[in-house]
């Protein structure tokens, strides 16, 4: 009898000690804890074919989150949600579980989190895109959650009109010598 005992109270110690640890936290403490920095985004080729023309720009974003809260931040998952300014459609979104195996200590930032829409705007060159007139200014809402904890709204963003992608130039046929 002795031994279920000991084992049981080798158990609840345990349980005692881990606990803690795992504490999750409220989505308020998760909204507080967080702070978005070096936000900047761009638009970037999801598809392009040279013939016939065709391509397809999606909005991408990246930033750091810095823990401005007293605990580290864990297990911290990401939605972006992209639409055009005004439009209350959402044309586009992404998902990652991007804080995991190291977390983000009071006071430190995260790595570069980089995330990009699953959908965005079609055309057939990138001149042919910039110059269209319903090609309107979108913006991104952006939340987090943790475990314990609702999506949070973070921020809502505008998304750049630069697009970080060039179409490669034609190649040069050259005559040789003999003017073939």
């Amino acid at each position: 009898m002795r031994r279920i005992t000991a084992s049981a109270a080798v158990v609840g110690l345990a349980v005692l000690l881990v606990l803690p640890a795992c504490k999750s936290m409220s989505s308020e403490e998760l909204k507080n804890s967080i702070e978005v920095l070096d936000f900047q985004s761009q638009w970037v080729s999801k598809f392009y074919q040279p013939w016939p023309p065709r391509l397809i720009l999606v909005p991408e974003i990246s930033f750091r989150v810095k823990n401005v809260g007293p605990e580290p931040l864990s297990y911290v998952n990401f939605n972006a949600v992209f639409s055009f300014k005004g439009d209350p459609e959402n044309f586009g979104d992404n998902f990652l579980a991007a804080i995991r195996k190291q977390p983000v200590l009071p006071g430190e930032l995260s790595q570069v989190i980089t995330m990009r829409s699953n959908f965005g705007v079609e055309g057939k060159t990138v001149k042919g895109i910039a110059e269209n007139p319903m090609w309107k200014t979108a913006e991104c809402r952006l939340f987090a959650r943790s475990k314990g904890s609702q999506f949070v709204l973070l921020g809502v963003y505008d998304v750049s009109r630069e697009i970080g992608f060039k179409e490669p130039e034609a190649p040069v046929i050259k005559k040789d010598e003999a003017g073939k």
